[in-house]
């Protein structure tokens, strides 16, 4: 069985969206994309930290899914990575109204051994200096090394994201953050020019808009299905990563086509995600749902022409 490597925050999350309000719930970049990949037949293990004060229950969910824990650490006394945002009407924006790093200030990542031979490595939205220290603790090149960041440390780290970006095979981004990261408003050249930074393929998300993979001149285009309920989109992107990574490691195919279909599964399960505040949804989704909604997508796209 294919393994997967999960480096990214597990949090708590205070939301509020004009659909309502959230106490303290579970969160984190790691926590949605493990969600989200154990919904496919592989060994996933997650690389992060958290306080004393993380629940068990939320530990006993995780472990439940199939995701293991062994090096998710546990500081005695210490207080987990907490984020506080709020939405706007559209759900496009919204402002960050606390980050409070806690233990994930000081965190020093260790790869598993059982890991360090990884078949995909997923390299969630953290410090870029603590994404190249797991690739650097890894035994071998993963068959698949994928990156998700975000503009912060394109202001903040630039010199050490792109010292990372040189070592990796896939980068998912969105749009606002492709344009940053090269200074081109056509994300058509934005993708090129990250093709010379390193990354083979580029994935572009935009939102409720779908999102793009680029392979050099090859571009392919994955709608977001049309819902009637977009409730919370949070972790919406992590999902999708999720997604996209856990299929790509069951099957073990890193062809342009195949990351076409990883792009349907990221983009399914994301659609699940959004429809309930936090993790909710993706904690009890079942397999009939997600087989349903891939045949909706397959609607969504598909049609008959005739060429002359």
């Amino acid at each position: 069985m294919s393994k997967l490597l999960i480096v990214g925050t597990v949090a708590f999350d205070v939301i509020e969206t004009p659909f309502g309000k959230t106490d303290v719930i579970l969160g984190g970049a790691a926590t949605y994309i493990a969600l989200a990949a154990s919904q496919f037949k592989l060994d996933a293990a997650i690389v992060s930290v958290v306080g004393d004060d993380f629940p068990q229950e939320y530990l006993d969910l995780l472990r439940n899914k199939g995701v293991d824990l062994s090096a998710l650490e546990i500081i005695e006394g210490g207080k987990t990575f907490f984020w506080k945002g709020k939405y706007h009407n559209d759900l496009n924006s919204r402002d960050t109204l606390a980050t409070e790093l806690n233990v994930l200030a000081d965190f020093d990542p260790k790869v598993p051994e059982d890991y360090k031979n990884a078949d995909v490595v997923m390299l969630g939205n953290l410090h870029p200096s603590v994404q190249m220290s797991v690739i650097e603790q890894m035994h071998k090149k993963p068959k698949l090394i994928v990156l998700d960041t975000m503009n912060f440390w394109m202001d903040n780290a630039l010199d050490e994201l792109l010292n990372v970006i040189k070592h990796i095979d896939v980068i998912t981004i969105n749009d606002e953050e492709a344009r940053q990261l090269t200074g081109e408003y056509s994300l058509v050249k934005a993708a090129a020019k990250i093709h010379t930074m390193g990354p083979k393929y580029v994935v572009i998300k935009k939102g409720e808009h779908g999102a793009l993979l680029f392979k050099d001149d090859n571009v392919f285009f994955a709608p977001a299905l049309p819902l009637e309920d977009v409730f919370d989109p949070t972790g919406a992107g992590d999902t999708f990563a999720g997604g996209f990574v856990g299929y790509l490691a069951q099957t073990g195919n890193i062809s342009f086509n195949n990351l076409k279909n990883a792009i349907i599964h990221g983009s399914n399960l994301a659609s699940f995600c959004v429809e309930r505040f936090g993790t909710e949804r993706m904690e009890n989704l079942e397999k009939k749902e997600i087989d349903k909604r891939l045949y909706q997508f397959t609607q969504l796209t598909h049609f008959n022409i005739e060429l002359e």
